[in-house]
């Protein structure tokens, strides 16, 4: 008989749920059937190749306190919160089926009243009269010896969220709009309006043991565990990291302009590895010795806040009758690059 692995996370920390997912793929015994569930505070992740500030809008996020997490795979953006219930699976690479892992997830809904279907290779949906809609998306890693799935199920997640905090370009817009991508999903609280995540995850607990005829060894993991686990708290680090999140991005451009009271300023950055490896900055304002030091301080500085306030501050003290207007200058830069 195989053995048995549950991982409940008690926390809502996004990057601490994406690390444990890294450790449950690349430390654990391959031999074993693994299920982790887990939920994240309101969080944009972002695929591994997908860049931070041209996709999302991050001054908006800091705002509203939400998260950016980036996977170490690819794909596109996803907005996660409290009402969104994430599921991993881990199997030996031998035996592993996706149907059986689907049949898991089918016969806990069971109990709640709800039929689901299996679409392609990675959708599951419920029928409606208007026709199928989409509740759980999912993806694949393999390895030599070990096969992992993991995905989403919709319980009552505000589906509008999501594009509130993308800035797509043009293009992606006109590629897929909105309105079709909403009208395809639906949360599992329209056939099941009391569905919570502590009920599904005692009943996917329960599905996976009689599936495989077993009693699972059930663990919980909190924040804690990062001072027990150091495989765990390595992954952490660095999938927490601003390096990872931010820094870990091809190089791109990024144009501001706005009139300040020093005079109507356009900026032009060229971003490489998270740091500014050039930039221009066209204006009308009449101190050009102020701009030629602007621009020596901020090249090569992380292109983060923190690092744009401590290069303006030079300047600041260089150029201390001009404070008000840097301070102005210093404000605007920040609330774009936003982080």
């Amino acid at each position: 008989m195989q053995k048995l692995k549950v991982f409940l996370s008690d926390s809502l920390n996004p990057h601490l749920n994406l690390a444990t997912e890294e450790w449950i793929f690349h430390n654990l015994d391959p031999s074993q059937q693994v299920l982790f569930l887990w939920r994240n505070e309101e969080t944009v992740v972002i695929g591994r190749n997908q860049n931070p500030w041209s996709e999302c809008n991050l001054a908006k996020m800091k705002e509203e306190k939400v998260h950016l997490a980036r996977r170490t795979t690819g794909g596109g953006a996803v907005f996660h919160d409290l009402q969104n219930t994430n599921f991993t699976f881990l199997s030996p690479k031998e035996s592993y089926k996706r149907e059986n892992n689907v049949q898991i997830i089918f016969d806990a809904l069971k109990t709640f009243g709800i039929q689901g279907e299996a679409s392609g290779r990675n959708d599951l949906l419920i029928p409606f009269p208007d026709g199928p809609r989409k509740f759980s998306g999912s993806a694949y890693r393999e390895k030599k010896d070990r096969a992992f799935h993991h995905g989403t199920l919709l319980l009552n997640t505000d589906l509008t969220r999501l594009g509130n905090y993308l800035t797509p370009n043009p293009k992606k817009l006109q590629a897929k709009g909105k309105e079709s991508v909403r009208a395809r999903v639906a949360n599992l609280t329209e056939v099941s309006p009391g569905i919570n995540h502590d009920q599904i995850v005692t009943t996917m607990v329960k599905s996976f043991e009689n599936f495989y005829a077993g009693k699972a060894e059930i663990e919980s993991l909190t924040m804690e565990s990062l001072k027990l686990i150091p495989e765990l708290k390595e992954q952490y680090d660095l999938l927490s990291s601003w390096e990872w999140l931010y820094g870990n991005t091809l190089e791109f451009s990024h144009k501001m302009d706005e009139y300040l009271s020093l005079g109507f300023f356009d900026f032009h950055f060229k971003v490489e590895d998270g740091q500014i490896k050039d930039l221009k900055i066209y204006t009308d304002c009449l101190y050009p010795h102020v701009i030629e030091d602007l621009t020596d301080s901020l090249r090569g500085k992380a292109y983060r806040g923190d690092a744009v306030r401590e290069a303006l501050m030079s300047v600041r003290g260089k150029h201390s009758e001009l404070n008000l207007g840097l301070s102005e200058v210093e404000e605007w830069l920040c609330k774009n690059i936003e982080i």
